[in-house]
C-alpha cells in the first residue's frame, strides 16, 4: 500500500512533540510485534520530531501492558502497539483485567497475522478435503492443538469446524512452540497455528492458509475460500491510543504512523515477519475492522468455557 507523503508532511506542535512519544507492547522482547513496534518507531520519530521508544510490558496475554496505556493521559505521550485481540477478546476473556473495549482508540493497522491448519510432513491429509473426510469418519477423534484457550488460532479452528460441520477434540498448549512439538511427537493430529510458524519447518505441512489470498512465502498452500470455506479469521494490529484523545491529535498520529509504516525499513521488517503485501489502514477502516471482529469473536466465545 502507498501513501503520498506530502499527505504526511505537516506536522501540527501538540503534547507528543513536547514530551516525546512511548510506545508500549505487551508482549515480550523479541516477539513479532515487538520486531515491528522498534521497525515503525524511527519513522514515527522523524515525523514527529520527538524520541519515540518502545518499552515492553507484558503478561497477561498482553493484558497487563494493555492496561496500562488505557490509564496513561489521553495526550499522545503513550501509546500502544498491539493485536487487535487485546479489544475484542481479552475483555470478554478476561473482565476484570482493568480496562474495557472502549478504552483505546485505534490509530492505524500495521500488520495482519493469517492463520494456518498444519499436520506433520508426512501425514496422509494434504488438503481440507482430506481433514474433513478424517472428521466426518471418526467424530471426536482427531486432536487438534492450538496456543490456549480463545486465542486467535483457537477461534479460527472453531470457525472452520463450524464451516465444515466437523467434531474434533481442541488441544491448548501455552505458546505456538509446545504445539508444534505435540504435533511431530504424534501427541495431537493437527495444529492451528499462525502462518509464520510455518517459516523454516520443512517438518510440517500446511492443508490450508485462512486468508482472502495465498501468501508469498507460502505460495504453493492454498487458501481456505480455494478448497471450500470462505473464511480468513487473522490477527491483525497496529498502534492504538487512550480513549479521549483529541481529534486532531489523533490524526497527527496516525498520518506519522502510515507513513512511518511505508517506509522501505518498515516494508522489510514485515516481509521478515510474514506479512502480507497489504497491511496498512487508516483510523477509519482499522476501527470499522475491530468491530466486525469483536461481532464475529463474541459469538465464537459463546461457545467455549472460558479460563477462569
Amino acid at each position: 500500500m502507498r501513501f503520498r507523503l506530502s499527505y504526511f508532511a505537516f506536522l501540527l506542535a501538540g503534547p507528543a512533540a513536547a514530551e516525546g512519544v512511548q510506545i508500549v507492547n505487551p508482549y515480550a522482547a523479541g516477539s513479532t510485534t515487538d520486531l515491528l513496534a522498534r521497525a515503525l518507531a524511527p519513522g514515527m520519530q522523524q515525523r514527529l520530531g520527538t524520541p519515540v521508544v518502545v518499552v515492553n510490558h507484558d503478561g497477561a496475554a498482553g493484558g497487563i501492558g494493555t492496561a496500562s496505556v488505557a490509564r496513561a493521559a489521553p495526550d499522545g505521550t503513550t501509546l500502544l502497539f498491539a493485536p487487535a485481540y487485546v479489544l475484542t477478546v481479552l475483555p470478554t476473556v478476561r473482565p476484570n483485567g482493568g480496562y474495557g473495549a472502549e478504552s483505546l482508540i485505534p490509530l492505524c493497522q500495521t500488520f495482519e497475522n493469517a492463520m494456518v491448519l498444519a499436520v506433520r510432513a508426512d501425514s496422509p491429509w494434504h488438503g481440507l478435503g482430506d481433514l474433513v473426510a478424517a472428521a466426518k469418519a471418526a467424530p471426536g477423534g482427531i486432536r487438534y492443538g492450538h496456543q490456549g484457550i480463545a486465542s486467535i488460532p483457537h477461534l479460527a479452528a472453531l470457525e472452520f469446524a463450524d464451516r465444515a460441520a466437523i467434531q474434533w477434540q481442541d488441544v491448548p498448549y501455552r505458546g505456538e512452540p509446545a504445539v508444534a512439538t505435540e504435533l511431530l511427537a504424534g501427541r495431537i493430529e493437527a495444529a492451528a497455528l499462525v502462518a509464520g510458524s510455518m517459516n523454516g519447518r520443512p517438518e510440517l505441512r500446511a492443508l490450508a492458509i485462512f486468508a482472502p489470498a495465498r501468501h508469498p512465502l507460502l505460495a504453493d498452500v492454498a487458501t481456505a475460500k480455494e478448497q471450500g470455506f470462505d473464511m480468513a479469521p487473522a490477527s491483525f494490529g497496529g498502534l492504538f491510543a487512550p480513549a479521549g484523545l483529541p481529534l486532531a491529535e489523533r490524526d497527527r498520529l496516525a498520518a506519522a504512523c502510515l507513513a512511518a509504516g511505508g517506509e522501505p525499513a518498515y516494508a522489510e521488517a514485515a516481509r521478515r515477519g510474514f506479512q502480507p503485501t497489504e497491511y496498512l489502514a487508516g483510523p477509519g477502516p482499522f476501527t470499522a475492522r475491530i468491530a466486525r471482529d469483536t461481532a464475529e469473536k463474541a459469538r465464537l466465545l459463546q461457545r467455549i468455557e472460558l479460563p477462569k
